[in-house]
């Protein structure tokens, strides 16, 4: 079940992005379009590899930012920004490196929040975002230590299993949650693009 899941939510996004691609051949000024082709590329790199996956990332960050440059004040192509930020300083073992992109992604979300004080999603974003180094630093440990315990004796305690499946489980949330609501606004979006004409005047 959950594979056809992700694979309709892979068709339908390598469609919006195939569409928001056309349509910017026609028309590269449109700030919505780029937000959706952002959108499209940000849910795409979760089905990658890291490599591919970051490389997604940086193209939906650079659509991003040139729908920005068309209107600085668009909300949610600030958001997803911010979690396009998000998403490729989980990918990047660097602390620092990723910490440059977690105060990118942290000052996203506060401009996205300046623009719709009233958007709740955009204002957990920003709240959850100041709790994402912490949980970078804990997740890339975790890594580091598990292919240090696969190749020495085990010493996994029911401790250590709880607090790993703790944050496990956080951690799941988070990204569920920006999958979910980027997948939202990129569906809107493809929704809002998509419609039907108006019947003709008689």
């Amino acid at each position: 079940m959950d594979m056809s899941v992700d694979f309709d939510r892979l068709l339908f996004f390598e469609h919006a992005r195939k569409a928001a691609e056309a349509e910017y051949e026609k028309n590269p000024l449109d700030a919505e379009n780029l937000t959706r082709w952002g959108g499209a590329l940000l849910e795409l790199s979760s089905f990658q590899n890291v490599n591919e996956s970051k490389r997604l990332l940086l193209e939906s960050i650079s659509k991003l930012e040139e729908a920005l440059l068309i209107n600085p004040k668009k909300h949610d192509a600030l958001w997803c920004l911010g979690n396009a930020n998000t998403s490729y300083a989980f990918l990047t073992p660097d602390q620092e490196e990723a910490r440059s992109y977690f105060d990118k992604s942290a000052l996203f979300f506060q401009q996205a929040v300046d623009e719709d004080p009233e958007n709740d999603l955009y204002r957990k974003s920003l709240e959850v975002s100041a709790k994402a180094p912490e949980l970078h630093t804990e997740i890339h440990k975790q890594g580091f230590a598990q292919q240090a315990m696969a190749t020495g004796p085990s010493t996994s305690t029911t401790a250590k299993t709880a607090k790993k499946k703790k944050s496990n489980d956080l951690k799941y949330d988070i990204f569920g949650w920006v999958i979910l609501a980027v997948g939202i606004v990129a569906w809107v979006g493809f929704a809002k693009s998509n419609v039907p004409p108006p019947p003709p005047p008689r």
